[in-house]
């Protein structure tokens, strides 16, 4: 289906830090590169600004807290607010009950979010050059048929 070209396009340069099934992490994780969650975090997790940082929490992951991450992937479990400058993916098996922000979302068939969909616009800076280009700022949302929504999108 994905080629590893595409795959690996998708993670951020520079390392990748795990957090395996059957580990917890008590506390806030700082991180610069991919963050790959199999276990459970609680805690809140974020990057310093200006970082181009990726995470994932997978199927059997569950994230007890707030997520502040330029790309994200979500198949696992967020209890807390997702924040997104960049790009959100809500896949098949997420579950998500908190405040989603974002600048652009993916959600397909099965995703649940039981919470707000809030639009954020991008950093300063790329908006300057976006209104510089005439080019459209409308809220971007996809959702795939049979996705559960039971938020309220604003902008």
């Amino acid at each position: 289906m994905f080629s590893k070209k595409e795959t690996s396009a998708a993670l951020s340069a520079g390392s990748t830090t795990l957090v395996s099934k059957n580990t917890e992490i008590v506390g806030d994780i700082n991180f610069s590169g991919n963050l790959m969650i199999e276990g459970k975090v609680t805690g809140n997790i974020y990057v310093s600004s200006g970082s181009d940082a990726h995470a994932r929490v997978l199927e059997k992951g569950i994230v007890e807290g707030e997520i502040r991450v330029p790309s994200i992937v979500i198949n696992g479990t967020v209890n807390g607010n997702v924040y997104s400058d960049k790009h959100v993916e809500l896949a098949a098996k997420a579950v998500v009950n908190g405040n989603v922000h974002y600048n652009l979302i993916e959600m397909v068939r099965g995703a649940k979010v039981n919470g707000n969909l809030v639009y954020s616009a991008e950093s300063s800076s790329a908006r300057l050059a976006k209104v510089s280009n005439n080019a459209d700022t409308s809220p971007k949302l996809s959702v795939s048929a049979g996705a559960s929504l039971g938020a309220t999108v604003k902008s």
